[in-house]
This record gives C-alpha cells, sequence and structure tokens, in this order.
C-alpha cells in the first residue's frame, strides 16, 4: 500500500477574493510593494479559515483601503497560475460600491495607499499590475457580466460542544 502524501505533496491553489469598486470612470486601487517590487492590485486577499468569500472581500478592502463597501454581485471566479510564486490561483471577483472611508485607518503591511484610478490609467501601468487578473476583472464588470451574491453558500462548520 502506497505511503499518504506529506502535506507539501498535496495540491492546494490560493483562494483569493478581490473587489472591482467602481464610482463613476474611476475604479480604487492599492500600490503594494511585493517580493521587494511596488505592483499594483484591487483591494485582494486570501480567504481565512472560516470566513465566507464575501466577508472575506469585505474585510481585505477594509484592510487595505480603510473602505467600507457594499457587494452587489459577484463578478467572475477566475483561475490563474502565478508568475509570482508559480502556484494556482482562484480568484473570486466581486462588484462593490464605496460606503464609507477611514482615512486614519492604518493600512495593511506593504500597502503603500489607496487610490482611484480610470481603466486607461490603470492599463498604464502594465507589467506593474499584480496580475492579468485586475484588467479581466474590470473588463468582465465593464462587460456587464453580473452574478448574484446568492449563488455563492457557506455552510460554517459547527463547533463540537
Amino acid at each position: 500500500m502506497p505511503d499518504a502524501p506529506s502535506p507539501a505533496d498535496v495540491w492546494r491553489p490560493h483562494v483569493t477574493v478581490a473587489c472591482v469598486v467602481a464610482d463613476g470612470d474611476r475604479y480604487l486601487m492599492v500600490e503594494e510593494k511585493v517580493n521587494g517590487r511596488i505592483t499594483w492590485n484591487q483591494p485582494a486577499g486570501h480567504l481565512e479559515d472560516n470566513e465566507s468569500l464575501p466577508d472575506a472581500a469585505l474585510r481585505e478592502t477594509l484592510e487595505e483601503t480603510g473602505w467600507k463597501v457594499r457587494l452587489h454581485h459577484l463578478i467572475g471566479v477566475h483561475q490563474w497560475r502565478s508568475s509570482e510564486h508559480g502556484d494556482a490561483v482562484i480568484r473570486f471577483s466581486f462588484a462593490a460600491t464605496a460606503v464609507s472611508h477611514d482615512a486614519e485607518r492604518p493600512l495593511d503591511t506593504g500597502i503603500s495607499r489607496a487610490i482611484w484610478l480610470r481603466r486607461d490609467e490603470i492599463i498604464a501601468l502594465e507589467d506593474r499590475l499584480r496580475s492579468p487578473l485586475v484588467l479581466l476583472s474590470i473588463d468582465a464588470w465593464l462587460a456587464g457580466q453580473r452574478l448574484p451574491l446568492e449563488i455563492l453558500d457557506y455552510l460554517p462548520a459547527k463547533v463540537p460542544q
């Protein structure tokens, strides 16, 4: 009987969330330092244990930008192999609108600033975009791709008593 695979041998994609937060023709973006390099991304990050996908998107946006947002739709689920670390990434992209901003809130480690940019300004960032998923998400939103949030189910684990 073969040995069970070690935890290091088990394939685990990175599950991430991102928010396309639009205000007219501008989008909320973050400037961040990753592996010593300045990159640009939507507010985005990893899903944490015992967290729903929408809750992760709200949390990451607040932590990275100081903005509270309201989610309206799921834009899409995007699969990509990261050129940064080589691992598979599955990204859930949400459409959101800004609700309120706390300018005094410290931003996540590595985040330099949050700023509103037009699509042409984002395109001009070219190879400084964190991934091709940045423009893919914006373009899907602009194309009208909208899925109801109700398609996402979350069944939290029951804690044994």
